[in-house]
């Protein structure tokens, strides 16, 4: 039997698993940290599957080990008890003023339930979780989401239904659109869902219980207190990875778990981060557009998923944002720019600037061609097919050296004509940049420390627009009917590469590979102790799943065609020095 239990330690009274019963009756499981005095307190909320009973340091070990090691500063000012992954640390919020409110959300963790990820019964019971911390004897009434991946990407959705004690949304590093962005990349299906969910939400399932971990704080199952059968927990959840294996096209299934962005008005900061390719940054920027917040704000930064979100400047911009608007601060946030970009250079250096809009309004966008004899430049040249390998290398096109430093920020469009020698292909695009000595520009991504500049992904059969979505620079896909490839007749791929930034300087070359599998660095492992996947480009975004790509269709020969007026090309958002 749960009992909510009521200490006070490290400065703050702290209220274990107390129950939030939903409209349905089941009651999920909070953990409550707030100021020892009596007081009315703005709220901090999360609500998610990785058990907020979970150290950070136990259960992401590696992640923990090499974020602390690269930023110490990470570890000041706190006993770091209470460090949850993806969550703020309450021993930095609660002595300035915060109640932070850690919640399970149903079937994960301490919290009872059906365990169905991202779905509308969860969104809802996200939205009573924050009517219910608006009321509650110790809030003011004004209740925050601040968070990283899960704790972010259920932002939107809990936005969209307008929860009236919402008072502000931090979204970091949250992706959107659960077809585009989480399960099927240009319409091919990725691994990530079925390996993130058994690795990370599987293993913390309700009901998993003295089979799991425990709370170094409390002693406490972080996953119980019953211990389930196997066959009980299967029972008990929805294994996304299944889901999206039988659904090629986007449906009901998909829509429900794509917040509708225009009934966002909640204020909000969206935090993205350049090398997020394939999850992350892509939703933070169709966010940002497309929330009808009249106050939101775009920051995008690089490094990793969670140093940025930790370390003291990360700290910082969130309460300045929380402060204002759960607190009403006069900390001079509405004076911020409403986009704020870490301009990215080779050698992991950034440059902070501020702008006004995306994309940029100056923006020169220029097509780069591609050409037959493997150039890449301003200047279109027809020519003679090239093929491929779908199961090799690809083909690569290259500047020379450039005379000039040139500056990428923005969405990337591919145009390409392309046939196949069987009824379908997967084509993966990858935008890249290579220093005087020929060596490939790579940096620290969100979920692999050795990324390229830029990905995109289209499966030839999803090739077709939507008109009222695309932009040129955008290219926006129905994935609503498969338009099968005809064996050797050519058609017009326009793909998508999610949005970038890289300062390119003078003598170095940009590159972009065309290929029939996934970007793959060729440096081998990265060597990560404790990796949770492999760490060749893409992190654990793989597109390999024979279900959903037979050698018979996939595995053959695609030619790309350099035909007078359809030379291939890429549109880049080019910003003038």
């Amino acid at each position: 039997m749960q009992q909510e239990q009521s200490v006070v330690a490290d400065g703050m009274r702290i209220d274990w698993d107390v129950p939030i019963e939903m409209s349905d009756g089941v009651v999920l499981r909070a953990d409550v940290f707030r100021p020892i005095a009596d007081g009315h307190y703005p709220v901090v909320l999360s609500h998610g599957p990785y058990a907020k009973g979970l150290s950070f340091q136990e259960g992401f070990k590696g992640n923990w080990d090499r974020m602390v090691a690269a930023f110490p500063e990470i570890m000041e000012g706190t006993t770091n008890k209470y460090q949850n992954w993806e969550l703020v640390d309450p021993e930095k919020w609660v002595p300035d003023g915060y109640v932070c409110l850690r919640i399970d959300s149903r079937g994960s963790g301490r919290s009872p339930g059906f365990l169905d990820v991202w779905s509308p019964r969860e969104t809802q019971d996200l939205y009573e979780c924050v009517e219910w911390a608006g009321v509650q004897p110790w809030s003011n009434g004004k209740v925050g989401i601040n968070g990283i991946s899960y704790y972010a990407m259920n932002q939107w959705h809990v936005a969209a239904l307008q929860p009236p004690h919402l008072a502000a949304i931090c979204v970091w590093e949250g992706a959107h659109d659960y077809y585009r962005e989480f399960s099927r990349h240009g319409g091919i299906l990725c691994r990530f869902l079925t390996a993130w969910f058994n690795r990370q939400v599987a293993r913390v399932q309700h009901g998993v219980g003295d089979n799991g971990f425990r709370s170094p704080v409390t002693g406490e199952t972080v996953a119980g207190p019953p211990t389930l059968s196997k066959e009980e927990l299967a029972q008990n959840r929805v294994d996304p990875g299944i889901e999206i294996l039988a659904r090629p096209l986007e449906d009901d299934y998909y829509r429900s778990r794509t917040a509708d962005l225009s009934k966002v008005v909640t204020p909000l900061l969206s935090s993205a981060n350049w090398g997020g390719m394939g999850l992350h940054p892509r939703g933070n920027f169709e966010g940002y557009l497309g929330a009808a917040s009249a106050e939101k704000w775009l920051e995008v930064h690089g490094d990793s998923h969670f140093s940025p979100f930790y370390r003291d400047a990360g700290v910082a911009l969130q309460k300045q944002f929380l402060g204002y608007y759960l607190k009403g601060e006069q900390n001079g946030w509405t004076a911020r720019p409403k986009v704020e970009l870490q301009v990215r250079h080779p050698g992991e250096k950034f440059v902070a600037r501020a702008e006004n809009e995306w994309p940029l309004a100056r923006t020169k966008w220029t097509k780069y061609y591609l050409t037959p004899g493997g150039g890449f430049g301003p200047e279109a040249a027809a020519g003679e097919a090239v093929t491929y390998e779908t199961t090799g290398e690809g083909v690569t096109f290259t500047t020379g050296p450039l005379a000039q430093e040139i500056e990428i920020t923005g969405p990337v469009a591919a145009r390409l004509t392309l046939s196949s020698d069987t009824t379908d292909a997967d084509v993966f695009v990858a935008l890249r940049v290579f220093d005087p000595a020929g060596q490939e520009v790579l940096f620290i991504g969100s979920n692999d420390p050795r990324v390229p500049v830029g990905l995109g992904w289209l499966r030839a059969s999803h090739r077709k627009l939507d008109p009222a979505k695309s932009q040129p620079y955008r290219p926006y896909h129905s994935h609503d009917e498969l338009q099968p490839l005809t064996p050797g007749a050519p058609v017009d791929l326009d793909v998508e590469i999610w949005p970038t930034s890289i300062v390119v300087p003078k003598g170095y070359r940009i590159a972009v590979t065309v290929k029939g599998n996934d970007y793959d660095h060729g440096l081998g492992e990265a060597g990560v102790s404790n990796a949770m996947y492999p760490m060749k480009g893409i992190g654990p975004f793989l597109h390999d799943i024979p279900e959903d790509r037979p050698k018979e269709v996939f595995g053959g020969r695609n030619t790309l065609h350099f035909e007078a007026g359809r030379e291939p090309y890429l549109l880049l958002p080019i910003i003038p020095a």
